[in-house]
């Protein structure tokens, strides 16, 4: 993860999918969301503050499905905003809308080192 910051949201495009997502060594929070989209706004600070408390133990990370549609494509993402959660280059879980932090935390929690 040379050059990325744990405690901050990265955005993530299909160049570098691979090198943040895929070859992460801890779990990662995908947020795939979209510039129009009221929903994935709504969130967006719920991200950030995730990002924070979860500093060191997951990478929160954000696909805009717009600029990346082919991973879009890849994950089958149908709407936004949707959660994938990764953990040694594999999907574990999807959670799809504008959901309570308690439901992404409580997720987040399953896949984390205690």
């Amino acid at each position: 993860m040379d050059g990325w910051e744990t405690h901050a949201v990265q955005v993530v495009t299909e160049a570098s999918w691979i090198d943040v997502v895929i070859s992460s060594e801890i779990p990662v929070l995908v947020e795939f969301w979209a510039a129009g989209s009221v929903p994935s706004q709504m969130i967006a600070p719920i991200i950030d503050d995730l990002a924070q408390e979860y500093a060191g133990k997951i990478l929160c990370c954000r696909v805009n499905t717009d600029d990346s549609p082919n991973i879009a494509t890849q994950y089958g993402i149908g709407s936004v905003p949707t959660f994938l959660f990764f953990k040694n280059g594999e999907t574990k879980e999807s959670v799809i809308g504008a959901v309570p932090k308690s439901t992404l935390t409580a997720t987040i929690d399953k896949y984390i080192d205690p």
